[in-house]
């Protein structure tokens, strides 16, 4: 299968995950009104990254990693949410720091991650 195909299925994999979960409000108050399986789909670009972690991160990715990442409790909300659970949390957890993002809350414990 190509890339390109992997990562369709990915993001179609992604979308119906989130659908399932559009019901499920746990953990709402940590991205305020926002739903964490609904912002999750903002981090969409960010697939292929989140599976190795030898793969490139798009500056698309970076962006919503950096705008999610203003809010640290939200973003692990996001990350811990049933949309994202079909990435490698410990690989994604390497995002903030492979995008070079300087102001990432380093140290900021996550479940069973802790952001490096």
């Amino acid at each position: 299968m190509g890339g390109s195909m992997k990562k369709m299925c990915l993001l179609g994999l992604l979308l119906a995950l989130m659908i399932a979960g559009l019901g499920e409000v746990n953990g709402a108050h940590e991205c305020g009104r926002a739903n964490p399986n609904m912002e999750a789909f903002k981090l969409a670009p960010c697939a292929s990254a989140a599976q190795d972690e030898n793969a490139s991160v798009s500056s698309s990715c970076c962006a919503a990693v950096r705008k999610l990442g203003q809010n640290p409790s939200c973003l692990c909300a996001v990350m811990r949410s049933n949309t994202a659970k079909t990435v490698k949390q410990e690989i994604a957890m390497t995002i903030p720091k492979r995008c070079n993002i300087a102001d990432r809350p380093l140290g900021y414990k996550c479940g069973d991650y802790t952001l490096p």
